[in-house]
């Protein structure tokens, strides 16, 4: 009996270690175990701790942060964001530019991707006929025609400052009656503007008096010499007068008259209008005064803004058809005479003059006019202005291979104008493009290039014309209950 109870007590003790070691391990297993959540402030997100605590920025208690298991990363699972397509990432986060949750991408999103194109950035896409529709994608042939390359744009009507004329006396004078009594008057070439007394000039005639007086004195049995001194003293006299603007009209009626005259006329000398005018009645004059501007209208100038990327196709001689809003149905045709050697600074613009006869004088100064550069005509491949896409760097065209199928292209274009781009290589007569929506199918194939770049293992990814994406955050480390 006494053995038997021995062996009793053997087996339960062998049996009581093995638990007793085990609690031990158990135990000891839970006391090293430390609390592995992260705690972030709801205010502050970059505020991240790994235990309890306060938000030294605001003083909110930190919360746990909840945070979803990551999936092993899929060769087709990728994450981009809505807003910024060329970032591309391997697993879920947020955009490094706008701080948007990225989205995973499904592969039936985009266009089945035929792989990346020969267009660095972009690649061949697939829409259906569907999403064709939604967009209003259209396409249209490549065609060669006629290429007009005129330039519109607006003008302003001016006065040709060849045609403006300034009213002077050469001597001193006072104005005694004024004729062009009022600014905007229509005079003609030779009609009287003023009358004006000059002591000089009444002193000048009676000189021209006396040397004819002696002249006709002298006789033809006079001395010769005496004769020809007479005669040059007439003729020098006649000169004053002529310098000072007397016409040879007028000194032909003094000498018949055989007075002088106290108040002369001063003419004037083109037709056109009188544009400002100085001279009163009373008022004394100086020969650097200005009694009237007058302008002739009969021929006037353009000034026509064109933009500097249109400066190489205008030419000094080329024509141009104005129009204008006063006057619809009707049309001037004129020539380029002059292009302005600076631009504005503000409009980027440079002046370019053209010349119009004004025979019936309906142009005016000031006026507002519709103008047309035109130039020769020529043969060309063209497309729709809507089907070329300007990244800045290059002009890309998207060609339908047929079934959806949109393949890049980059093109080289030369001028643009009427609603057209002349095409000078890249593409071929007959080739279909797409039209309309182009920006989005842009999109879908910048976004199929990024996403062809990551399953083919690039890193980083690329955006936009090469520009480099941001990199996908590597996994979580251990936090060291530090802040970050």
């Amino acid at each position: 009996m006494k053995r038997t109870r021995i062996s009793l007590f053997a087996l339960v003790a062998a049996l009581a270690v093995p638990a007793l070691y085990l609690a031990a391990g158990c135990g000891g297993a839970k006391t090293q175990v430390a609390d592995t959540k992260t705690y972030i402030c709801p205010m502050h997100p970059e505020v991240v701790k790994d235990g309890k605590g306060s938000c030294p920025i605001c003083g909110m208690d930190l919360v746990p942060k909840e945070e979803a298991p990551v999936a092993p990363a899929a060769a087709h699972e990728t994450w981009i964001c809505p807003m910024h397509p060329e970032i591309v990432k391997d697993r879920k986060g947020s955009c490094p530019i706008c701080g948007m949750d990225l989205v995973r991408k499904e592969e039936g999103d985009s266009a089945g991707g035929a792989g990346v194109a020969g267009v660095p950035g972009f690649a061949t896409v697939t829409i259906d006929a569907r999403k064709r529709q939604l967009l209003s994608l259209k396409t249209a042939k490549v065609e060669r025609g006629t290429f007009g390359t005129g330039i519109r744009t607006v003008g302003r009507v001016a006065f040709d400052e060849r045609r403006v004329h300034h009213v002077h006396t050469r001597y001193e004078a006072y104005v005694e009656h004024v004729a062009a009594d009022f600014t905007g008057k229509h005079v003609r070439r030779g009609e009287v503007l003023a009358h004006v007394y000059s002591p000089e000039l009444f002193a000048t005639q009676q000189e021209v008096l006396l040397a004819l007086r002696a002249v006709r004195a002298l006789g033809p049995q006079a001395d010769p010499s005496a004769r020809e001194g007479a005669e040059r003293l007439l003729e020098a006299a006649r000169q004053r007068l002529r310098l000072w603007e007397v016409t040879e009209k007028d000194i032909a009626a003094l000498e018949a008259r055989g007075e002088p005259l106290r108040s002369v006329p001063i003419y004037a000398p083109s037709s056109g209008y009188v544009t400002a005018r100085t001279a009163f009645h009373g008022m004394k004059v100086m020969p650097a005064d200005t009694l009237f501007d007058i302008v002739d209208l009969s021929s006037v100038w353009v000034l026509a803004d064109v933009y500097e990327s249109e400066l190489p196709r205008v030419k000094v001689g080329q024509t141009g058809r104005m129009t204008l809003a006063y006057r619809p149905g009707r049309s001037w045709t004129g020539k380029v005479t002059y292009v302005y050697p600076s631009l504005d600074e503000k409009t980027r613009t440079a002046k370019v003059r053209l010349e119009f006869a004004n025979p019936r004088e309906e142009l005016k100064p000031e006026m507002f006019a519709d103008v047309v550069l035109e130039s020769a005509p020529r043969t060309a491949l063209r497309v729709p202005d809507d089907a070329v896409l300007d990244s800045g760097t290059r002009k890309v065209v998207f060609v339908a291979k047929g079934e959806g199928v949109l393949e890049p292209r980059e093109v080289k274009v030369g001028e643009q104008g009427g609603g057209a781009w002349e095409i000078l290589s890249g593409l071929s007569e007959g080739e279909e493009i797409a039209l309309g929506a182009s920006f989005l199918v842009d999109s879908e194939s910048r976004l199929a290039a990024a996403l062809a770049g990551m399953r083919d293992g690039a890193t980083p990814a690329t955006g936009p014309e090469g520009h480099v994406a941001a990199p996908a955050p590597p996994p979580s480390a251990p936090h060291d209950g530090h802040e970050h």
